[in-house]
């Protein structure tokens, strides 16, 4: 499987089989296995529903996260995960360095989370990917959004990934700090990066959901040659 995923070259690799009624589903980047992937999950749902024809409204993934589920909800599916509340931290020795701006905050919970004061400054970032690749965690940066409650941007070196363009698994992490920023439980994010996304978000305290659009652009299979 990381043979595979690192020979794709994308941000994570899904990988999903049948288990009795429900599926099992592990995720790889370039390098290394991870213990959670939103959008990845949200394809793989895609897939089933539509290419696969699972004919139930919901579908439950068995992960090294628990278990997760994906729903159909019209044309959008929505993802119920885990909550990963983040608790504030010192901030970690070169990361002002390496995003080029002072932070108004710096949280963590599996990733760094680290606040600004504009939705501008997130979108004009340009950050040293080899200085955030000497963290010992990804890093999330965000702000209150313009036209959406929040964005946010998400940069993952140590796992391969220099930047992901929408990222299910930060939401975890951005879902709960935003809905107690803002009072709020319901909340609409923009992913800014170059190909961007939006995302529908609910606070469920100690779960999340997180819904979006997929849509299938390939397919292909491989060989064992």
């Amino acid at each position: 499987m990381q043979s595979i995923a690192t020979e794709n070259n994308l941000s994570e690799t899904a990988f999903v089989v049948p288990a009795g009624p429900h599926f099992e589903i592990r995720w790889f980047t370039p390098q290394a296995e991870i213990d959670l992937c939103g959008h990845a999950t949200l394809a793989s749902g895609h897939v089933l529903f539509q290419h696969k024809k699972f004919s139930g409204s919901s579908i439950e993934f068995y992960s090294k996260s628990g278990l997760l589920t994906v729903e159909r909800n019209g044309d959008i599916l929505v993802l119920d995960f885990p909550s990963r509340p983040p608790v504030p931290c010192t901030i970690p020795p070169g990361l002002g360095q390496a995003l080029g701006q002072h932070p108004l905050a710096v949280l963590t919970a599996r990733d760094y989370l680290v606040v600004f004061p504009s939705e501008e400054i997130v979108r004009k970032l340009q950050p040293d990917i080899a200085l955030l690749n000497q963290l010992e965690k990804a890093v999330i940066v965000t702000a209150w959004g313009k036209e959406v409650d929040f964005v946010s941007r998400f940069f993952a070196p140590i796992y391969g990934i220099p930047e992901d363009p929408v990222t299910g698994s930060s939401h975890c992490t951005l879902i709960p700090y935003w809905s107690k920023q803002l009072s709020k439980d319901i909340l609409v994010a923009l992913q800014v990066s170059a190909r961007g996304g939006k995302l529908y978000c609910q606070n469920c305290g100690d779960r999340v959901k997180i819904g979006g659009h997929a849509a299938t652009y390939l397919q292909s299979y491989l060989s064992n040659y």
